[in-house]
């Protein structure tokens, strides 16, 4: 039987999939809900110690945001209104766009 190379993202395709690119993505694709740190580990398939070594420099750099506490773990969603996170939804968006149109032809 052979293996199935999972397809990821244009961003993840363009940027690499270091762990810090492979969670940016997924903030960036699903920006609309909080996550806690767990979730986000296993949704990437990021083990929790490396999400640690990534996860305060996203808050420091105002990338993520905590939205709420729930039971004992806190919870964690893209900060759209900071600049920089624009930028990267927009190129996100760009990126995305081209590779359909690349697909079309």
């Amino acid at each position: 039987m052979q293996s199935v190379k999972a397809k990821y993202s244009t961003f993840v395709e363009t940027f690499g999939d270091s762990p810090l690119i492979k969670v940016l993505d997924f903030f960036l694709t699903y920006r609309s809900f909080d996550y806690s740190k767990t979730q986000v580990a296993k949704e990437t398939g990021i083990s929790r110690v490396t999400i640690e070594k990534i996860w305060k420099d996203m808050i420091k750099k105002e990338i993520i945001t905590k939205t709420r506490e729930m039971g004992k773990a806190q919870m964690y969603k893209l900060n759209t209104e900071d600049s920089n996170v624009k930028v990267l939804m927009k190129m996100d968006f760009e990126l995305s766009s081209a590779a359909l149109e690349k697909e079309k032809h």
